[in-house]
């Protein structure tokens, strides 16, 4: 029996016309996604405001897109390869310009969580379809590696669009205008992806298993509630229980997937140790990056004074650096290898954390640019090698599920890291002494205190917003530490786990 993770063979290395154009629809696609999740955190403030969520909600609200998509991905990416991958990629970019909508005129925090979990369900079909079609359109490796550069620097770049376009829409619109810059991409990327896109799928995928799909969304969801719930208020029956139920779906998962002959995912490409290492380092990395990331806008303009567009502007280091590291990631792999490219990326990462845990209240933006930077450029290098080295690793017939597979790792390590991170920014920040008479909605988040002072008298309100700027930055600063260490560990991980990989499939 041939072995599933051949390289590709000199026969598939016929170049497709028009195949540039179509990855400009892809990129299309990616900037969809990069925009809706960064313009969310400079959002976050005038979402308090208006909508009043507890601390915990404001934390669904940043999280749940991710439980929903990471629960999904990897049943998507394998009904992709099935029904064909344009066609799942067209349908998913429809419905995420709908669910925008709903999520633009949400009137209560319920809602929004709604709304957000529907976005998920859409996010799921895109980033799987978009990956499995470059895998299925460049079989040159170089050119691969430079489609994936490019991939990963649209998504970048879509982290630098998001919130300066967001920014500005906050300044003269209201909160849920972030969401509707979704539509004119959504109506771009269907019409002429309709066009110029060509239709790829698995020709023998085999029955789609139902049970697998409800398995994985039961197994996930599980796990990373549990975590969150744990992280947040402590052991209580209630996230033991969903952690346990969680583990064993995913335990039954993956025995159902070991006997299918087509199943969701064929586990047999974690016997790769580059694919498995690139797996982790992704999963470590954002777990790492989020729950930072999540909070860093607020600090910007709820602690420092920013305006929406000027703290926008300030995060725009980073995806510079992301974008340039990208597009030039897969040549210095190759010139000199995969794991000093990924460990070194993840090692600038997580010293730039280290950084950040200098950060206090009146800290200059030349420590944070230049912290911001260093996180592109280590992001934009390791991201990047590892997609490569995911689509290198397997047969084309099976780039949905490989794709799903990596970017589980990413929306699981987003939620875990909000969740985990999130959470320790959210118990120290709860900790802070407030003046007589605060009310209880400031100890929530710092949007809340910084409502919460808007209606007390001047000297109170000054002496808690003091008081909760502080706790909010202690937190931050803590989140920043943990998250280093996360980085620094991951590093010296994939230095190891990456011992000989190369990037055209072959260890």
């Amino acid at each position: 029996m041939t072995s599933t993770l051949q390289p590709a063979t000199a026969t598939e290395a016929v170049k497709r016309p028009g195949r540039w154009l179509a990855l400009s629809v892809l990129v299309l696609a990616v900037l969809l996604v990069a925009v809706d999740a960064t313009v969310l955190g400079l959002a976050t403030p005038y979402i308090s405001e208006d909508l009043e969520p507890t601390g915990t909600q404001l934390l669904w609200i940043g999280d749940v897109y991710s439980f929903v998509i990471a629960g999904l991905l990897v049943s998507m990416g394998s009904l992709g390869d099935r029904i064909g991958r344009k066609r799942i990629l067209l349908l998913g970019a429809t419905a995420f310009g709908a669910m925008s909508i709903l999520n633009a005129y949400a009137t209560t925090p319920e809602l929004l969580i709604l709304a957000r979990a529907l976005l998920g369900v859409a996010g799921a079909t895109l980033m799987p379809a978009t990956l499995a079609l470059i895998r299925n359109i460049f079989h040159d490796p170089r050119e691969r590696s430079l489609a994936v550069g490019i991939w990963g620097a649209a998504a970048s770049a879509g982290t630098a669009i998001g919130p300066i376009v967001g920014g500005f829409l906050l300044e003269h619109f209201w909160w849920g205008s972030v969401f509707l810059i979704n539509l004119p991409v959504m109506a771009v990327l269907v019409v002429v992806g309709i066009r110029f896109l060509p239709e790829s799928r698995n020709p023998n995928p085999g029955p789609w298993d139902m049970a697998g799909v409800a398995l994985s969304l039961v197994g996930v969801i599980g796990v990373v509630y549990a975590v969150k719930e744990t992280a947040a208020h402590g052991i209580t029956w209630e996230p033991v229980a969903a952690g346990v139920l969680g583990a064993a779906a995913l335990y039954a998962f993956v025995r159902r997937q070991l006997t299918l002959p087509a199943p969701l995912l064929d586990m047999r490409l974690f016997r790769n140790h580059g694919f498995s290492g690139a797996v982790l380092a992704d999963l470590l990395t954002i777990l790492g990056l989020s729950g930072l990331v999540f909070f860093l806008s607020q600090y910007l303009q709820l602690v420092q004074g920013r305006g929406p567009l000027e703290a926008g502007l300030a995060e725009l280091p980073a995806a510079v650096g992301a974008v340039a590291a990208g597009l030039v990631a897969g040549t210095v792999a190759r010139r000199y290898s995969v794991r000093a490219v990924v460990s070194g990326g993840l090692a600038a990462i997580g010293v730039a954390l280290a950084a950040l845990t200098l950060l206090d209240q009146s800290t200059g933006y030349p420590l944070l640019g230049a912290a911001l930077l260093v996180v592109g450029v280590g992001a934009g290098f390791s991201f990047t090698v590892t997609a490569d080295v995911i689509l290198s690793s397997v047969p084309k017939d099976q780039a949905g599920s490989a794709s799903a597979v990596s970017e589980t790792a990413y929306e699981l390590g987003a939620a875990l890291g909000i969740a985990v991170l999130g959470s320790i920014v959210t118990g120290v920040y709860r900790e802070f002494t407030s003046p007589a008479g605060t009310p209880e909605g400031a100890h929530e988040s710092l949007g809340g205190a910084v409502e919460a002072a808007s209606g007390m008298p001047a000297n109170s309100a000054q002496d808690l917003l003091a008081s909760a700027r502080e706790a909010f930055v202690d937190g931050l600063t803590i989140a920043a530490g943990a998250g280093a260490a996360v980085l620094l560990a991951t590093a010296v991980a994939a230095w190891f786990m990456l011992k000989g990989q190369r990037l055209d499939g072959r260890p």
